[in-house]
């Protein structure tokens, strides 16, 4: 069953780095503890593309970052040291735990152009792993188990689906999986957690008797679910058990707003560490966003 339909609504961050915002939303701000989902592009980017296009250095706190591509390469640095260039089917997870800073840039395109298309989700942390120490880990085939069968080739970014586990280091049970599905195939979307959802990233597919189309979520409620592509579709699928209320501010998750407040203040007064590679500039916090009417 189809509990709701989100559209995703499109947003120019600047640049013209374009991305299509899924979650929150005022209907549903979570699926499981997935409290943030961006589809990026896709974007053709010329070999001078304008630099305002890269996301400059910016804080988070409370949660994950989960970055995969369909297409193109950014280029990761943060205040750990870590550099890493992300490519297609390749996943960097970011855990920021009591805080982080990073950047992500588009050097590759700034020299022979690229075509970019991917996704990033936030994942916000169970309450006792808020304040952990942040980390970084980039991984590629050997972590992600991948299958293929009866038209679908499917990737697992996290979790446990398909009796299969991916090496993501997740805080919580949970599931995360891109499906590249040819017409006329079908996928099940697991059951195993209370919470799921099905997004589609390019293409039409029908669930449940219904027709869909690219960047609608689907929200679905408990019992079987079958996926049956009409064209060719990208999908990705999630889940997991609901982690209880988080609250927003800007890039900070947390489950107490005094927190965000104090993330607000740590930024804004230069107490996080800028990625020591990535240090020349940093994205200001915005000021209609520090009042503690803000928080969401």
């Amino acid at each position: 069953m189809i509990e709701l339909v989100i559209e995703r609504r499109h947003l120019d961050l600047g640049g013209g780095m374009n991305v299509g915002r899924v979650l929150p939303t005022a209907t549903r701000r979570m699926i499981g503890p997935y409290i943030f989902f961006d589809h990026i592009g896709p974007l053709d980017l010329p070999p001078d593309v304008d630099r305002n296009i890269d996301v400059r250095p910016h804080p988070h706190i409370g949660l994950s970052t989960v970055t995969y591509l369909f297409a193109g390469q950014a280029m990761h640095r943060d205040s750990l040291g870590y550099e890493q260039t992300i490519r297609p089917r390749e996943v960097n997870w970011m855990t920021a735990g009591r805080g982080i800073t990073h950047s992500e840039r588009f050097e590759h395109a700034r020299m022979q152009g690229d075509h970019l298309h991917g996704m990033q989700a936030w994942i916000a942390l169970p309450t006792e792993y808020e304040e952990t120490a942040p980390s970084f880990s980039h991984h590629s085939e050997n972590d992600l188990p991948r299958w293929s069968e009866g038209g679908v080739q499917g990737q697992l970014i996290a979790g446990c689906a398909y009796g299969m586990t991916a090496r993501t280091a997740t805080h919580s049970p949970q599931f995360y999986a891109h499906l590249s599905m040819t017409p006329g195939a079908t996928a099940e979307v697991p059951t195993i957690h209370a919470e799921r959802a099905v997004y589609i990233a390019t293409g039409v597919v029908e669930l449940g008797g219904y027709t869909f189309n690219a960047g609608q979520m689907l929200v679905l409620g408990a019992g079987a679910s079958r996926v049956r592509a009409i064209e060719q579709a990208e999908v990705m699928v999630l889940g997991g058990e609901p982690i209880g209320e988080r609250f927003m501010l800007w890039n900070f998750v947390s489950s107490s707003k005094d927190r965000l407040l104090q993330a607000a203040e740590d930024w804004q007064a230069g107490r996080m560490r800028l990625p020591d590679a990535d240090n020349t500039e940093f994205a200001p916090m915005p000021d209609l966003l520090t009042s503690r009417g803000s928080l969401s």
